[in-house]
C-alpha cells in the first residue's frame, strides 16, 4: 500500500469500470494531468495515474521545495547509505502463480504493441553488482514479458549472464517510493547500487534510511511496495513495440529479451500505477535525474550557476535551460556548452542571467527576446543527440546553444524590468 500514502484526498475518481484495452491515454490526457487520477475498477482492481506528475508533487514526496530537487538529488549521489533490511516487507502481504493478463495493465494508444507496465523498476544482481532501472515492458501473456533492454547497465549484466548460459534473475518492482523511482532513472557507474541512492533520498528526506525486503529468488526489493514480480530473463527474444516514448511519437519494433514471470506478490490494497508514455509524470522520471547531471557539469566551468531545468515543451529531455550569475564575459557560452556536455541527450539549451525564473517559460522567453540577438547563437552540427529525437538521424544531430544572458558590453540598466 506504498500508493495510498501519497493520495491527498483531491484526486479525481473514475469508479465505472475501465478495461486495460480501452486506450486508457484518453482518459489519463483528457483530464489535467497535474491531477492525481484514482481508477477504482481498472480491469477489476485499483490503479493510479500522474501521481507525481508535478514537480511539486515530487518535491512534497521526498521532503524538499520545489528549487531544492537538484541540489538534493546531487547529495544523495554523493552521499549514498545502505538500506535497512525488514522480515516483514509490505509486499509480501499475499502471493500468487502469474495471471498478468489479469492485472490493470494498460494498452495506452491504438498502435501500442500490447499492454505496458510503464512505471514499473527491474531489480537484478550478478557477480555482486546489483542494478535497478526504469524498462517498458509489454505484457504477452500470463507470465511472459517483453522487455526493452537499451544497451545500459541491465543490458551488460543479462548478457554477461547469458554468455555463461545463466538466465539472469529479476524482480520488477511497482508502486515503489518515489525515491526508488529517481534513483532507478539516475545514471550511474556500473558497480554503484542505486538502492543506496533511493536510501540516501529517503535518509535526507524523513531521516529513515530505505527500508528493504527480500524476495524468494534471493534478490533485495524495497519494501514499500504495491507489486513485486518475480522472473527471470530468458534467452528468448521476440517482437517488442511500437511504444509510444517521450516525444509522444512511436518508437519502433525490435527483437527483446523475453521475462518469465514466477510469482506476483502484492501489499494490502495494492493499487497498480500506471505511467503515461509522453506525458508530464514520464517527463520528470526522466529528466529530473538528468537535472544534477547538468548543474554539476556547468558548476565545474562557471561557480556562478543558480539552477537548471529541463523543460517540458522539451520532453525534459531535448531542451533545456540554465540560469546563473555572470561575472566572465564568456559565462553564458561556457555554462551553455557544459550544459549540453552534462547532458548528451539535449539538443538546445539557453542560459539566462539569475534574475530569471526558469521555471516560467515566459520568463525565459522574456529573456530571449529582450537579451539575446542571433548574430550569438552557437550551433554545433555533427554531435551525438538522442536516440528519441526524430529529426536526427541515426543519433546525429545539430545542437543549439543561446546565451541570453545580458552582454558584458552593454550597461545592464538596459535590459532591467520595472518594479514597483
Amino acid at each position: 500500500m506504498t500508493v495510498v500514502k501519497y493520495l491527498k484526498g483531491s484526486e479525481l475518481v473514475i469508479n465505472e469500470h475501465i478495461d486495460p484495452d480501452s486506450m486508457i491515454a484518453t482518459k489519463m490526457m483528457k483530464e489535467d494531468q497535474d491531477r492525481t487520477i484514482v481508477f477504482n475498477d481498472f480491469n477489476g482492481k485499483k490503479a493510479v495515474a500522474n501521481l507525481f506528475s508535478t514537480r511539486k508533487k515530487v518535491a512534497e514526496a521526498i521532503g524538499v521545495d520545489e528549487s531544492g530537487i537538484v541540489q538534493r538529488m546531487i547529495e544523495a549521489v554523493d552521499d549514498p547509505c545502505e538500506p535497512v533490511m525488514t522480515d516483514e516487507p509490505e509486499f509480501r502481504y499475499s502471493v500468487s502463480e502469474p495471471d498478468l493478463m489479469s492485472l490493470p495493465i494498460a494498452r495506452y494508444f491504438p498502435e501500442d504493441g500490447g499492454r505496458y507496465i510503464t512505471a514499473g523498476v527491474i531489480v537484478s544482481e550478478y557477480k555482486g553488482k546489483k542494478n535497478v532501472s526504469f524498462h517498458r515492458m509489454m505484457i504477452m501473456d500470463k507470465d511472459s514479458i517483453a522487455v526493452r533492454l537499451v544497451p545500459r547497465h541491465l543490458y551488460k549484466m543479462y548478457n554477461e549472464a547469458k554468455s555463461e548460459g545463466i538466465e539472469l534473475k529479476v524482480s520488477i518492482c511497482i508502486g515503489a517510493r518515489p525515491e526508488v523511482l529517481l534513483a532507478a532513472a539516475t545514471s550511474t557507474a556500473y558497480e554503484t547500487d542505486e538502492l543506496t541512492i533511493a536510501s540516501s533520498l529517503c535518509m535526507k528526506g524523513s531521516g529513515s534510511p530505505l527500508s528493504v525486503g527480500r524476495t524468494d529468488n534471493g534478490l533485495i526489493v524495497p519494501s514499500e511496495c504495491d507489486y513485486v514480480f518475480e522472473g527471470r530473463i530468458t534467452f528468448e527474444e521476440t517482437s517488442e513495440g511500437p511504444f509510444v516514448d517521450i516525444t509522444g511519437t512511436y518508437d519502433y519494433v525490435r527483437q527483446q529479451p523475453v521475462i518469465k514471470i514466477e510469482k506476483v506478490w502484492t501489499s494490502k490494497d495494492p493499487y497498480f500505477h500506471l505511467l503515461l508514455p509522453g506525458g508530464n509524470e514520464h517527463y520528470l522520471f526522466m529528466g529530473l535525474p538528468r537535472e544534477p547531471m547538468m548543474y554539476v557539469s556547468v558548476r565545474d566551468k562557471v561557480p556562478g550557476v543558480r539552477s537548471v531545468r529541463l523543460t517540458e515543451g522539451g520532453c525534459c529531455w531535448l531542451n533545456g535551460v540554465v540560469s546563473i550569475k555572470k561575472v566572465n564575459p564568456d559565462d553564458g557560452v561556457k555554462a551553455a556548452l557544459a550544459a549540453l556536455d552534462g547532458h548528451k541527450s539535449m539538443k538546445n539549451v539557453i542560459v539566462v542571467d539569475d534574475d530569471v525564473n526558469i521555471f516560467d517559460d515566459k520568463e525565459v522567453e522574456w529573456a530571449v527576446a529582450t537579451r539575446f540577438q542571433a548574430t550569438r547563437i552557437i550551433t554545433l552540427p555533427g554531435e551525438k543527440g538522442s536516440s528519441l529525437d526524430p529529426s536526427a538521424t541515426d543519433s546525429i544531430t545539430c545542437k543549439v546553444a543561446i546565451d541570453a544572458t545580458i552582454p558584458s558590453d552593454r550597461d545592464t540598466k538596459d535590459f532591467q524590468r520595472a518594479v514597483l
